[in-house]
């Protein structure tokens, strides 16, 4: 007798036994199996489906837009999208920009971050509780709100009053980097307040009795604070870290506000479609301006060119960006 049947009759004799429950449990679990497939497949189906459709749009001639006969596939494959984009966005500068920008960001603000959130963790001070509450309005309140207050802030930019007391004129730091390197470091640079949330839930479960056996053994706070908790908490400032350099690669809110003299991805992206109307009338004379459908083209060719990094890095770093989060779920 084969193993199969011997699977098939020992299941017969137990559910024989059970009256019947086996049956229906077993029946249960394959439904449950079908429509949890069925659910994720459609999940995946709606986040993928456009970005695919983009791509293939991106490898389109500009006669294959108005053809009905083509869907998905390009009938005229072209990589001249690709070339153009590139010229438009003034790529290859734009992704240097983006890239050390979004480094620079995340680093400060991780350093920044991890500070205020483990001083809330593990310090008491005079209204910590007020201190606190106002992270989570950081969080809250959308950056929009604060817009005029910060670019009034750093167009005229004062320290008690010592600029214009000794040059006659208070600084103006807008179109430079130094204002948004200052909030990062200052713990108000984009979404810190999240970070501070979260490293601070993340210090809260790490266990006090491994910070007083690093006193027992002479090091200070300082030292304990290096040697003990930053090593403990690479899973959560893994994440956060993460998280920080892809918000900075796609803002474009402080970039515009702050950083209008640097060509980023996001500015990139946004003169491409003014180029591209300069680059047809220079191209096929004056008055010819480009269609809406290559024009929306052109926009999908350059944002799968400046997604493409984010998707490499997550590619490279799921392994331990996954596991971070996993364990800051448990610890937390």
């Amino acid at each position: 007798m084969s193993k199969a049947s011997e699977k098939r009759i020992n299941f017969i004799e137990r559910n024989r036994k059970s009256n019947g429950y086996l049956l229906k449990k077993t029946i249960g679990q394959i439904l449950y199996k079908i429509l949890r497939a069925v659910l994720l497949f459609g999940l995946c189906f709606l986040i993928l489906q456009p970005l695919l459709n983009k791509l293939s749009v991106s490898f389109m001639q500009e006669k294959d837009l108005y053809d009905a006969t083509v869907i998905s596939v390009p009938r005229n494959f072209t990589t001249a999208n690709y070339k153009l984009a590139i010229q438009l966005m003034k790529f290859f500068k734009a992704l240097w920009n983006s890239f050390y920008m979004a480094i620079l960001v995340a680093i400060l603000q991780i350093i920044s971050c991890t500070l205020v959130g483990y001083g809330f963790a593990r310090y008491k001070f005079p209204f910590k509780k007020f201190w606190f509450a106002c992270v989570m309005l950081v969080i809250v309140i959308p950056p929009q709100t604060l817009m005029s207050s910060l670019y009034l802030h750093f167009r005229f930019f004062d320290i008690f009053g010592i600029f214009k007391a000794t040059t006659g004129n208070p600084l103006n730091l807008i179109n430079t980097a130094i204002p948004y390197l200052l909030l990062v470091s200052g713990g108000m640079g984009l979404k810190s307040g999240l970070y501070i949330f979260m490293i601070r839930q993340y210090f809260r479960g790490v266990p006090k009795e491994l910070e007083e056996a690093a006193y027992v053994d002479g090091s200070g706070k300082f030292k304990t604070f290096l040697t003990i908790m930053i090593p403990d908490a690479k899973p959560i400032l893994t994440s956060c870290f993460l998280f920080a350099f892809v918000w900075q690669w796609t803002d474009s809110f402080y970039s515009n506000m702050f950083l209008r003299h640097m060509t980023l991805l996001p500015s990139g992206l946004k003169a491409m479609t003014e180029r591209l109307s300069d680059w047809t009338e220079l191209t096929f004379g004056a008055g010819n301006l480009p269609s809406i459908a290559y024009s929306q083209t052109m926009i999908a060719t350059g944002m799968l060119m400046a997604i493409a990094p984010l998707l490499l890095i997550y590619l490279v770093a799921q392994k331990g960006f996954v596991e971070s989060l996993s364990q800051t779920g448990i610890k937390m």
